[in-house]
């Protein structure tokens, strides 16, 4: 008869085996999951060793959840506040005669038509944007016409 190793022999009887087959993946977890499971480990008398063990995560995981839901949300940097500025609009007075001018090569006529075209003057500094200009540009515009010196 052979003996066998005591370290391998169980002192008493067993009570659960859990056998562990296939390839192990990679889980994914909700934001609501892994909320609701740190909601959980927050409850008076919670183990999160039990908590983790029951959705079969180790604890570790549970912990790292627990601390990233403890920071502060990442917010994008607070807009600069939108200052309105009286708009005058001057209306042209009718000439008496109509001035004439000689005709000129026929252009496109995006490139001459005015409309929708935005005047603006900050300290003595005259800014014309057309009217296909993106916000950003625009707002680059000002910003750097507030700057100055």
């Amino acid at each position: 008869m052979s003996k066998l190793d005591p370290m391998f022999e169980p002192k008493g009887a067993v009570h659960r085996i859990e056998v562990i087959s296939g390839m192990g993946r990679r889980r994914r977890f909700s934001a609501d999951d892994k909320a609701r499971i740190v909601e959980e480990t927050l409850v008076p008398g919670a183990v999160v060793s039990e908590v983790a063990r029951r959705h079969g995560l180790m604890p570790q995981q549970v912990f790292t959840w627990r601390r990233l839901a403890r920071r502060p949300v990442a917010r994008a940097p607070a807009a600069e506040a939108t200052l309105f500025v009286p708009a005058v609009v001057e209306a042209s007075s009718p000439s008496p005669e109509p001035v004439r001018r000689p005709r000129k090569p026929r252009r496109d006529r995006k490139a001459a038509d005015v409309t929708g075209t935005i005047a603006l003057e900050i300290d003595g500094v005259s800014v014309r944007i057309g009217a296909g200009a993106e916000a950003r540009t625009v707002a680059a515009v000002i910003r750097a016409l507030r700057a100055r010196p």
